[in-house]
């Protein structure tokens, strides 16, 4: 079940990385790659249709609407950000990236600006 913003991110930014990977996602896919139960994952996944978020379409697929794909696309781009940032302070890369994913839900906006422009120019 979805309880509140942070869960609602993770599961729309499950879904993109696995699509960014090229497979076909399903609710399957999506409880295993962030280790839930598939009835937990059922019973999320029709409130992000309700909201209009997600779409499952007549093969069982899950698509993010333009809603969902901008919603999950910041999310992970906080992710990548702020992992890359924790990494360069000398955070090992898994910590750094389970760090990022409770970080990404409640940085403000005006700190991962500034966070993320650090990094350009950079290589």
């Amino acid at each position: 079940m979805i309880k509140g913003k942070e869960s609602k991110e993770d599961y729309l930014e499950a879904i993109l990385v696995l699509k960014l990977k090229g497979d076909t996602v399903r609710e399957v896919d999506v409880a295993h790659y962030l280790n839930f139960s598939k009835p937990s994952v059922t019973i999320a996944m029709k409130k992000l249709i309700k909201d209009d978020l997600v779409e499952l379409t007549d093969e069982h697929k899950l698509e993010l609407t333009t809603k969902g794909y901008e919603t999950a696309s910041k999310t992970y781009d906080r992710h990548l950000n702020i992992t890359r940032f924790l990494e360069k302070l000398g955070v090992d890369h898994a910590t750094a990236s389970d760090d990022a994913c409770q970080m990404e839900h409640d940085i403000s906006e005006k700190t991962f600006q500034i966070m993320k422009n650090y990094f350009k120019g950079k290589k």
